[in-house]
């Protein structure tokens, strides 16, 4: 009867209707296996990444994968497919060859606080209808705050979703600290403010749905590692007011995308105080470093900041997508945000409405993103993501070391690795022993491209490629994922050279 079930059009047999139990049970481990099947694929290192295809494929169908929907419900069978189909045709980003985004792996635990989530499905906005994740919220932005040199009595914090828009709380209290009429008048009574930012990182979007406007944010000169010169941020800022401009804001960036550098915090925080500027740092990458005791000496004079991204979806390999913008002055986010909708934070609830937080929020429907890192923490303890962590940092510097005695690969910096980026060009024997020179260039402009189009269509190996700069496209490796191993790093080096021996 149940396979008949799962064969027939049978969705509407499912819980809750009455005497679903089984079906739904049957369904359910069915959807298991699929999941438990793609993760021991996942973690095979002889497994393609991708079964990659192209766009105009994936809409015009695959072997019975129809995207189309239809008026008429399909067979519970039929969804097992597609949900197979669906993580065939998709990237295994747990592989351990995947090396592409600063987000990688997968990690067990949190994968299970997920599936817990999604069974919960809640949302963040009271503590009336999520009362274990407020309260876990709270637990894990104190903990944050603490781990950045912030007292629990003055640290305030949101988890948000995801680093760019962490950052455009940090921008939006700035401003509302400054200016808090800016709430009820808007722009127009404001003068022309400004902000200024690291010219590695980009906060323009951010600045545009805020209405700074893009023209406005102010792009600080770096030295040669990508670090915010802060010789440039203070001629910059005096510059500015020469101009009739208000600085109100600087960010500055702990682990930049690309390079992984990290601006001289203090230096940064000192021009802060003398021009009475809100400092904000970006260190959605950077900021598990902060777990190292050995490396989080790199973020020294974070404690020094007024907000702060994190996120934990990255270095922590914490599942997508976890991020939390973190302040230092308590009550800030909520007089900024709050506008007491009536039909969600009364006043007079039998519960301490303290907890009821989704009004600090510029949004009202909010995910549970805490549960999945809060069970990680539990599992690993504070240490265990150190030694991860650090781990990762002994790759970049083994991947470094490799590279640097090889001839057909240069790096982007001859020093070590700052962080668990390392950059660096491929050149093919017929571009070896070229002199530099802008030709030379516009030829190894083409290189990383067809190197990585030809990694994609095999499925092997994924790895970042961009230009920068007057650099011209170079890789970019990052080390993030908990299941990669020295020899998947040897892996990478030999598949580079297959694959771009003859270009």
């Amino acid at each position: 009867m149940l396979l008949y079930l799962l064969f027939g059009m049978a969705f509407k047999y499912l819980l809750p209707s009455k005497e679903g139990e089984d079906l739904t049970k049957c369904f359910l481990l069915r959807v298991v296996n699929i999941l438990l099947h793609y993760i021991e694929k996942t973690f095979d290192v002889k497994s393609k990444i991708l079964d990659f295809h192209h766009p105009h494929q994936l809409l015009e169908g695959l072997d019975g994968f129809d995207l189309e929907l239809s008026d008429h419900p399909e067979s519970l069978e039929q969804l097992l497919v597609d949900c197979t189909d669906t993580l065939k045709y998709g990237v295994k980003t747990g592989h351990p060859r995947y090396f592409n985004q600063l987000s990688s792996g997968l990690d067990v635990i949190g994968l299970a606080g997920e599936w817990l989530t999604a069974t919960a499905n809640t949302n963040m906005f009271t503590y009336e209808i999520a009362p274990v994740f407020t309260v876990m919220e709270t637990v894990l932005l104190k903990k944050m705050c603490e781990i950045i040199g912030w007292r629990e009595t003055e640290a305030d914090g949101i988890f948000s979703p995801g680093g760019s828009i962490s950052n455009l709380y940090g921008i939006l209290v700035a401003r509302y600290k400054q200016y808090p009429e800016i709430k009820a008048r808007g722009m127009a009574v404001l003068p022309c403010i400004v902000l200024f930012v690291s010219e590695q990182v980009s906060i323009k979007k951010a600045a545009a749905t805020l209405g700074i406007g893009t023209d406005n944010v102010i792009e600080v000169k770096c030295d040669e590692r990508g670090k915010m010169i802060p010789a440039e941020l203070e001629k910059n800022i005096l510059q500015a007011k020469r101009k009739g401009q208000t600085p109100f804001c600087v960010v500055a960036t702990a682990g930049s995308t690309v390079f992984g550098a990290f601006d001289p915090l203090h230096d940064i925080a000192d021009i802060c105080e003398i021009h009475r500027l809100w400092m904000h740092v970006d260190a959605a990458w950077g900021g598990g470093l902060l777990l190292s005791r050995t490396h989080s000496y790199k973020l020294s004079g974070i404690e020094r900041a007024d907000s702060v991204t994190w996120n934990p979806h990255k270095l922590m390999g914490v599942p997508l997508q976890c991020s939390a913008l973190l302040t230092r002055e308590k009550g800030l986010l909520g007089a900024c945000n709050q506008m007491q909708a009536e039909y969600l934070f009364q006043p007079d609830k039998v519960y301490n409405i303290n907890f009821d937080t989704g009004d600090k929020t510029i949004q009202c429907g909010r995910h549970v993103d805490v549960f999945k890192l809060w069970l990680m923490w539990k599992a690993k303890g504070t240490y265990g993501f150190e030694v991860q962590i650090d781990r990762y940092m002994e790759l970049a510097k083994y991947f470094y070391k490799v590279l640097k005695k090889k001839d057909n690969f240069k790096l982007v910096f001859d020093a070590e690795p700052e962080f668990t980026n390392v950059c660096f060009w491929y050149f093919p024997p017929r571009l070896k022993h070229i002199p530099e020179s802008f030709e030379r260039d516009q030829e190894l402009q083409k290189i990383a491209p067809k190197i990585k189009a030809q990694m994609i269509v095999e499925g092997t190996v994924m790895l970042s490629y961009q230009p920068c700069g007057d650099k011209v496209n170079f890789f970019r490796m990052v080390f993030s994922n908990p299941a990669t191993r020295q020899t998947d790093v040897d892996y990478l080096i030999d598949e580079i050279q297959r694959l771009g021996k003859d270009l």
